[in-house]
């Protein structure tokens, strides 16, 4: 067996799940699953959205302990109170910028392998979830349960961030840290279209 696969393989499985997690939740309770489940596919289906959650995950493995905890449980918390204030109707200008800035600026801090301070760290990763919590509190959909979006969208996020440290954990070789700082730039050139797209 082959144990260079076992992050990749980690990460395959946090993924599936990810996406049988809103099925389930769908049949067991109908009454609450409009919520959770459009809370959850949210980030998943918003490509931009998922590369800079994976982003985060990728590069608190960068970062080593206390980064590796701190940014993942950062980021969601942090876009929850964002959230908080799109579904208040708070506004927030030049959201879809800050969410493709994100991508761009998460994976280029990836791709070049350089060790941030955590303080910075910490910083950059709680403003880009403000924009990220904002667009999933803004567009709560009218039928759907605010408390079980949250937790859809949460769930799905951690479970990204989650897929990105699976990843990450590759850096712990030559090749692999090859391989994450070329997802990091893989990354960062997405969240270049997605610029685009935004400033368009």
């Amino acid at each position: 067996m082959n144990r260079h696969l076992h992050p990749l393989r980690a990460a395959a499985l946090l993924l599936t799940l990810a996406l049988a997690a809103p099925l389930a939740q769908a049949h067991d309770a109908p009454s609450l699953a409009g919520g959770f489940a459009s809370g959850f596919a949210h980030p998943l289906l918003g490509w931009d959205h998922a590369i800079a959650m994976l982003a985060v995950g990728l590069w608190s493995v960068l970062l080593g302990a206390p980064a590796l905890w701190l940014l993942p449980l950062a980021f969601p918390l942090v876009m929850a109170a964002g959230a908080a204030l799109g579904m208040l109707g708070v506004p927030l200008p030049a959201v879809e910028i800050g969410i493709a800035a994100s991508a761009v600026a998460l994976g280029a801090m990836v791709a070049s392998g350089r060790r941030a301070p955590l303080a910075l760290a910490a910083v950059l990763v709680a403003v880009f979830a403000v924009f990220h919590g904002h667009a999933h509190g803004s567009e709560l959909p009218l039928a759907a349960n605010p408390l079980a979006y949250g937790l859809g969208f949460l769930l799905a996020t951690a479970l990204l961030h989650l897929a990105g440290i699976a990843l990450g954990l590759l850096a712990r070789r030559p090749a692999g840290r090859i391989a994450v700082r070329g997802m990091g730039a893989g990354i960062a050139l997405l969240g270049v279209m997605a610029l685009a797209r935004a400033a368009g």
